[in-house]
């Protein structure tokens, strides 16, 4: 049977990532980037595509699993017929090669274990050459090596492609299994001591962990997801990915299936507002820094997303080898999204730049000039259609949303001149682009007989991004139509506790066929939009809702299919997290977000 996608715990070592199953088997695994080829790919395929299992002989999923305190360490345990035995699960942090380090305890009795590593290339379609060298079992097809070997060595031999082991684990004993993948062409990656490594990565995220300064209600979601989008970080750039997983499908069976390995201009804002809400402003700034390296160049080439270190160029594929998660096709590498037209980034950036600026991080000299160029471009491109931030395949339209984040552009800019008078600026120039866009949107993207701001000028359908304009200040809170809003979103994109995006019955808006499951990101939306509008106690509910929908280690994917409860979509989803932490902390009454109301 195939795990479903809550079966998934995540490793890494902030520079990439894997999923583990409840049955001891890594399925997932891009080395040594998280958008380089996955080498472990069973995920989008099957054993053949790449895994690596180590459980007791005969036993299928654990008895239980969770983290070690607040890190990112993984600890799996069975109780068998004749012991019990756990497995710890890890990656420390690289100082060259990636490695991941697996090493198997006794707790009681004997147990006997197998480990089978099938090692797969290029998203499992490369088999690689297996040989022995010092101990090491070595893997080699092309660019890439990854060296195997055991503390102390057990039994291995070649069976099926595949790398085989059979050891017994008594009460006490100890066996550690170290996998380190380097460029084929270099030496022999040097030796590390997994239990050694294993004692400083705790004492890394214990370290991290305890610099969080948020003390209120449900701290254990908040710092869950805060050592989840930390490890969705790319360290050396400072880059946040969407999702380490790529094509996990949003329907089952479905073509929605897309790669979220890259970092996307949209969750800018409210990425920078977790971490700094948190006290995270090491964190905050590298974002802030990989976001002005990014969008660095001509306004009129900013782009929704890039890669790792900024890269543009993101080219989508189809991997025609893999049979997609529970059949569901075609998988991608790559996003053709990235050459889509959304308006909104521009009040994403520019909003992501001022919350920095007010946070006291200190402030780059280029980066007011380059906001006046974002502005300038947006001053006379506002008016025009796009894609939203939805990023759909249909025609473009004049999104709510989009116009919404146009006037949170020139408003932030008008606030940043109002504190700054030092600033270079016309501050009545951003004021009129401000009114002009606010009576735009009031006029054509409102409909005064159902009471609501629907999802483009002159639609019948609803977006849940528009819960967001009182978030944004766009309108205040009490204001009739932002609780005609709420009211309109819960009814017709409402179930349950959960919110669609948008409608995709009949003829969707996004141009693709078939349908997805509610969005967790527009669920809280919904919670915050409840709280700003005075009923806080249904926030508070509906948030301890969401909550039960994570799995069994804290984790949240993308989206929730209401009908066969379970999750969808690339799996953990920064963009879910990053609402968690928001909503807990909005709740709590240490959100810095809010602003003053405009228009």
């Amino acid at each position: 049977m195939t795990p479903l996608i809550e079966d998934y715990a995540l490793i890494g070592d902030l520079q990439t990532a894997a999923l583990v199953g409840r049955n001891g088997s890594v399925d997932w695994l891009c080395l040594p980037r998280f958008d380089s080829g996955a080498c472990f790919a069973a995920l989008l395929g099957d054993e053949e595509n790449g895994h690596w299992r180590i459980a007791p002989k005969g036993a299928e999923n654990c008895t239980r699993r969770g983290y070690v305190g607040d890190s990112l360490v993984l600890e799996t345990v069975w109780e068998t017929r004749t012991g019990t035995v756990k497995v710890i699960d890890f990656m420390p942090q690289r100082d060259r090669e990636p490695d991941v380090m697996r090493i198997v305890e006794g707790v009681s009795g004997s147990v006997d274990m197998s480990s089978v590593l099938r090692l797969r290339f290029d998203f499992g379609s490369v088999v690689p050459w297996v040989r022995r060298s010092q101990g090491h079992r070595v893997a080699v097809a092309g660019p890439d090596s990854a060296w195997l070997r055991s503390e102390p060595p057990v039994k291995t031999w070649g069976q099926q492609f595949s790398t085989c082991s059979s050891f017994t684990v008594a009460a006490g004993e100890k066996v550690a299994f170290v996998l380190t993948w380097h460029p084929s062409h270099s030496p022999r990656p040097d030796l590390v001591d997994p239990h050694v490594a294993l004692e400083s990565t705790l004492a890394d995220w214990a370290e991290w962990s305890s610099r969080c300064r948020y003390r209120g209600p449900y701290r254990e979601a908040v710092i869950r997801s805060l050592i989840t989008l930390k490890a969705l970080t790319f360290a050396p750039t400072g880059g946040i990915v969407a999702a380490p997983t790529t094509s996990l499908p949003e329907e089952i069976g479905g073509v929605r299936n897309w790669d979220y390995r890259f970092c996307w201009l949209r969750d800018s804002t409210l990425t920078l507002d977790a971490l700094v809400s948190a006290g995270y402003l090491e964190e905050a700034a590298a974002w802030r820094d990989w976001l002005l390296r990014a969008v660095a160049g001509d306004p009129a080439d900013l782009q929704i997303m890039y890669g790792l270190a900024g890269e543009r160029r993101l080219p989508e594929a189809e991997l025609s080898w893999l049979r997609g998660y529970e059949n569901s096709t075609p998988v991608r590498i790559g996003n053709a999204a990235v050459r889509q037209r959304q308006l909104d980034v521009y009040g994403e950036v520019i909003d992501s730049l001022r919350l920095a600026r007010e946070a006291g991080l200190d402030d780059k000299p280029h980066a007011w000039n380059l906001q006046l160029s974002l502005l300038g471009f947006l001053e006379s491109t506002w008016r025009e259609p796009d894609e939203g931030l939805w990023e759909i395949r249909g025609r473009r339209r004049h999104f709510v949303h989009s116009k919404v984040m146009a006037w949170v552009a020139a408003d932030r800019a008008v606030l940043t001149l109002e504190q700054n008078p030092s600033l270079a600026g016309d501050a009545d120039r951003w004021r009129a682009m401000r009114d002009a866009v606010h009576r735009e949107v009031c006029e054509k993207g409102f409909d005064p007989v159902r009471n609501t701001f629907t999802q483009s000028y002159g639609s019948q359908e609803l977006d849940a991004a528009t819960l967001l304009i009182a978030r944004t200040g766009f309108l205040p809170p009490d204001d009739p139509r932002v609780i005609g809003t709420v009211d309109a979103v819960r009814a017709e994109l409402g179930s349950g506790c959960l919110v669609r995006r948008y409608s995709t019955d009949g003829v969707s808006v996004d141009g693709l066929p078939g349908t997805e499951g509610a969005f967790l990101a527009c669920s809280f939306w919904m919670a915050d939009a409840l709280r700003l509008t005075g009923r806080v106690k249904e926030a508070e509910e509906l948030f301890r809702q969401l909550l039960e929908l994570r799995n069994d280690v804290g984790l949240l994917a993308e989206e929730y299919d209401t009908g066969k409860r379970r999750q969808l979509g690339n799996f953990p989803q920064a963009f879910s997290h990053i609402g968690l932490v928001g909503t807990a902390m909005a709740l709590a009454g240490q959100d810095t977000l809010e602003t003053d109301t405009a228009g």
